[in-house]
């Protein structure tokens, strides 16, 4: 089961743990702002990342809204991996708090 976690403890998960963050949005939306350090996935892409990354590594998954990306964190828990997380109102509440990389 993956766990559904706020900005502010999102913030301490990133700043305490190895974590691969993963920005399900689209590419556009992704290079015009995203979490620092992210990678943009598409549902596509994310076969071979599943495939590439050690099922012991702590993964955030984030979208728009929070929603979409709740379905993607289950597909991970689904592949193997024991830590997933899903960020609660998405990239729209994350940048209101927090500093943001993009063009």
């Amino acid at each position: 089961m993956f766990q559904q976690i706020d900005h502010e403890d999102t913030q301490q998960l990133i700043n305490s743990a190895e974590l691969v963050i993963i920005d399900v949005r689209d590419r556009e939306s992704f290079e015009r702002g995203h979490i620092v350090g992210a990678i943009n996935l598409s549902m596509p892409a994310m076969q071979a990342f599943c495939l590439e990354t050690n099922r012991s590594t702590p993964v955030l998954v984030y979208c728009y809204h929070g929603v979409s990306s709740q379905s993607v964190a289950q597909f991970l828990v689904e592949q193997g991996f024991s830590q997933v997380y899903s960020l609660q109102g998405g990239f729209e509440v994350w940048k209101e708090h927090h500093p943001v990389s993009g063009h």
